[in-house]
């Protein structure tokens, strides 16, 4: 979205005898015949404007205004100036899209899984980058990952999560990641054969079904109650399970002790491998989450996490903890194909881990996120709309009697400028939970109290 005259290449001739203002509105519309302004497009203000190309204000108003009367451009109060019409040739946007979605600049997201970047602290941020950047150049390929990170990995797992490695850093059970997906795509090809049948929790996370599903395997999903996971649902002759036992995606609900055990005891009678989803394990804000499935059966559990919703995917990093035949076996494929994470997010996490940062970003996140989850589950309960969930993670889920009412408040939230999620996007089955996932990480905490009311409004009728 250009918001500079420098992204739009403009250029004022003052030798010319046409007045600046004329030279300002045909380079606009000759950037819109180009290509380089599409509908939707938001200007700078003429403020903004005038400075970047050092001439006064008058002159921006006047070309401002020349394409207001023409209908190039449409000025929206407290918002900006916009483009209104495409360049001739393009792809006109859609009429039912222009009607319904709001310039992406004034969308507040609401979506499901998105961190809150703006609780890092910015300082430390650049730190840890910098810090990063003064390690030696890597001269060989680490696929297990940095042997530091690995060791703080294990270090944050046992202070945050309560999960002791075995022997003490036991670095062959902890191995590096790109993230979830990609972790679950690595064991996908490292462990099974195309053909093979893998089970899911149905809703899930549909990126690992995806990866799943692109190494050639079958997935067969497993329904789910309030209480999460039914085990005695899980389809026989499967050889692997994927799940998120403490705070089911998207759900939100935390698999039960009872529930917890009778996978573990299904997974040692049958040879079943659990891949087990710590998404956001870090987030709760009731009681001390249940141990986690790698506590209770390292043998069989192979247990994911990820940095991408405590701190930010821009780091790229994750990591793994497995039995050491999972993990000898995910080594040996990344050997054998070239493949691996990324080392530059691992040092940064290293550095924030090093300094304290991360332990106190994580106090901050809890707080700030048990706040606005009060302030969101207040706001539901008190219009008289139930919640589901456990008390933790970054967003809540209210049920809704069918898919129709539910792809209705998607759209209306759209054209109220509120993007969310709808659960059936979330089934790789027919969908058999109706509702909507309201996030309330991504967007600033006025956002989100500005955002309520409409939406729960919608939510209510």
């Amino acid at each position: 979205m250009p918001e500079s005259d420098d992204a739009l290449l403009i250029r004022l001739d003052r030798e010319s005898r046409a007045p600046l203002a004329v030279q300002l509105a045909d380079a606009l519309r000759a950037a819109a015949a180009a290509g380089q302004l599409r509908a939707g497009d938001r200007l700078p203000s003429t403020r903004t404007m005038a400075s970047h190309l050092k001439v006064s204000r008058t002159v921006t108003s006047a070309a401002y205004d020349q394409l207001l009367a023409e209908g190039w451009i449409v000025g929206k109060h407290g918002s900006g100036t916009y483009v209104t019409t495409a360049p001739p040739g393009s792809s006109p946007v859609p009429a039912e899209r222009a009607r319904t979605e709001a310039p992406e600049a004034d969308v507040v997201s609401l979506e499901l899984g998105r961190p809150w970047v703006g609780g890092l602290d910015r300082a430390a941020w650049r730190r840890a980058w910098r810090s990063a950047a003064d390690a030696e150049p890597m001269v060989r390929h680490m696929p297990a990952g940095l042997p530091e990170y690995r060791e703080a990995v294990a270090e944050h797992l046992l202070r945050h999560r309560g999960l002791t490695i075995r022997g003490g850093l036991a670095t062959e059970a902890v191995l590096a990641t790109s993230g979830t997906a990609s972790a679950v795509a690595e064991l996908a090809l490292s462990q099974f054969r195309p053909g093979d049948a893998v089970a899911v929790e149905d809703p899930g996370y549909q990126r690992a079904v995806g990866a799943l599903q692109a190494a050639g395997l079958r997935v067969l999903p497993v329904p789910l109650d309030q209480d999460g996971l039914l085990v005695d649902q899980i389809p026989v002759g499967v050889r692997a399970l994927y799940c998120s036992p403490a705070h089911q995606y998207p759900l939100g609900s935390r698999l039960p002790a009872a529930r917890r055990v009778a996978l573990v005891e299904r997974a040692r009678r049958d040879g079943l491998l659990i891949i087990e989803d710590d998404y956001d394990g870090e987030l709760r804000y009731d009681v001390a989450p249940l141990p986690l499935l790698a506590a209770l059966a390292p043998d069989v559990v192979v247990h994911l996490g990820t940095t991408s919703k405590i701190l930010t995917p821009t780091l790229g990093a994750g990591w793994l903890v497995a039995p050491p035949a999972v993990a000898g076996a995910l080594l040996a494929h990344r050997e054998r194909t070239g493949t691996g994470p990324a080392p530059a997010g691992q040092r940064v996490l290293v550095e924030l881990a090093r300094n304290g940062d991360l332990g106190r970003h994580l106090r901050r996140l809890r707080r700030e996120l048990s706040e606005r989850r009060v302030l969101v589950v207040e706001a539901l309960r008190t219009a008289g709309i139930p919640v589901l969930g456990d008390d933790a993670g970054s967003h809540v889920v209210v049920l809704l009697p069918s898919v129709e009412k539910e792809r209705g408040v998607v759209r209306a939230a759209a054209r109220l400028g509120v993007k969310i999620d709808g659960l059936e996007r979330h089934h790789a089955g027919p969908s058999r939970w109706h509702g909507v996932a309201i996030g309330y990480t991504a967007c600033s905490r006025d956002q989100l109290i500005s955002v309520l009311p409409p939406l729960i409004e919608l939510l209510a009728t």
